[in-house]
């Protein structure tokens, strides 16, 4: 029996994370849920998976939630704020974390993980964005394992050999393929892009995501951020990256070898399927996804992304081969852009002028520790605010 933590149990992964476990109860038990302020449905996650321990972001929302669990004689401890993140995330009851929490917030609770050589079942791409060369240091230090859960990069992960760490060229790999949607926007003209509305950008065609990451599909930020993930995970250069639409989102991703051979994972749009590979990897188990139906889908189509009209796939780009603070800073303005939009304070086309302009704005600075990373995405934060107030009001 393995015990899971739930990093953002409540959002769509946290969700289908623990839909799979449900179908495992041989296998798997909850040790910890959280979440940062969705406290009732913390409440039913907890009442129906029964964690040792439950973590949510205030103190108030957390002596609601103890309340509210005793009524229904649980014995779920209630903890709350941002060690108790951590300490969830690296008691040695937990063998596995899944690390779903939105944003930079994941960072320290992951790497928390990553120190106490869990297997981290990585679906923060931020936490890999932001610290980069120090995270893959801490995990190769630690012993941990990390396994990808972003559909893209398991998908990569399945068609890589198991040696892939030791160098792509070494095992014949020549290029990765990173595919994507395409976004709701794939086939809007430009001029129709300065009137998107939140609803509109929330409207992701294949996938069931939260409001930010869907945002983040739309301008495409979400595949500059999955490139630069790549890079690290795979150890690798956006050179050896290319991006492909895929309208059907039925290939996840692919691998281009030497000898001409490209490898590509296929399946439904359902993160449950991945959910379920990095929970038992190297075994296969069931995830409630339906067999894909290749005479139902007909047709597959791929075309080239258009970074003039999504010109955050090039800000991305640009700043991984930047490196040090630019992708951190990169990811810092982004969050305080969508949410900017999100709360209409913001126009959609206008995402990728903030965060270029606080990448113009930001020093090239060194990645040196956990600290220098906080400092570097509070000073763009700060910045992007200052820039929303003084530039783009």
């Amino acid at each position: 029996m393995q015990s899971v933590t739930i990093l953002g149990a409540t959002g769509s992964i946290g969700t289908s994370t623990l839909d799979v476990i449900a179908r495992h109860p041989d296998r798997y038990c909850v040790f910890a849920l959280t979440a940062f302020s969705r406290r009732e449905a913390l409440r039913e996650q907890c009442i129906k998976h029964r964690p040792a321990i439950a973590v949510i972001g205030s103190e108030l929302d957390a002596a609601w939630l103890r309340n509210a669990l005793a009524e229904h004689g649980l014995p779920t401890e209630v903890l709350s704020g941002e060690q108790a993140l951590v300490d969830v995330a690296n008691a040695g009851e937990v063998d596995i974390v899944m690390a779903a929490i939105v944003g930079a917030a994941g960072l320290v609770p992951t790497l928390a993980a990553v120190r106490a050589g869990k297997r981290v079942l990585l679906a923060n791409k931020e936490a890999l964005v932001t610290s980069g060369a120090l995270f893959m240091k801490e995990v190769e230090q630690s012993g941990a394992l990390l396994l990808p859960i972003d559909s893209e990069h398991n998908a990569i992960f399945q068609c890589l050999p198991h040696q892939h760490r030791e160098g792509l060229a070494r095992q014949g790999v020549s290029q990765l393929l990173l595919t994507a949607s395409g976004g709701p926007f794939r086939d809007w003209p430009a001029e129709r892009l300065k009137d998107v509305t939140p609803d509109q950008a929330c409207a992701h065609p294949n996938w069931s995501m939260g409001r930010k990451i869907s945002v983040d599909s739309a301008s495409m930020m979400n595949k500059g951020l999955e490139l630069i993930e790549a890079c690290w995970l795979f150890d690798t250069t956006p050179d050896k990256i290319q991006i492909v639409i895929h309208p059907q989102s039925v290939i996840h991703s692919m691998a281009a070898y030497n000898d001409g051979s490209v490898l590509a994972q296929l399946g439904n749009p359902d993160m449950r399927t991945p959910i379920a590979f990095g929970l038992a990897w190297p075994e296969r188990i069931d995830a409630g996804v339906e067999m894909l139906d290749l005479f139902a889908i007909g047709r597959l189509d791929f075309e080239a992304p258009d970074e003039r009209r999504f010109p955050c796939l090039r800000l991305a780009r640009e700043a991984m081969n930047a490196g040090d603070s630019a992708p951190a800073v990169l990811n810092a303005a982004n969050e305080i852009a969508v949410q900017a939009f999100l709360e209409d304070q913001l126009a959609f086309v206008s995402i990728p002028e903030l965060v270029e302009a606080v990448l113009i704005s930001q020093p090239l600075q060194p990645i040196t520790d956990l600290d220098s990373v906080l400092e570097y995405d509070r000073r763009a934060r700060d910045e992007a605010r200052r820039l929303l107030r003084s530039r783009f009001s």
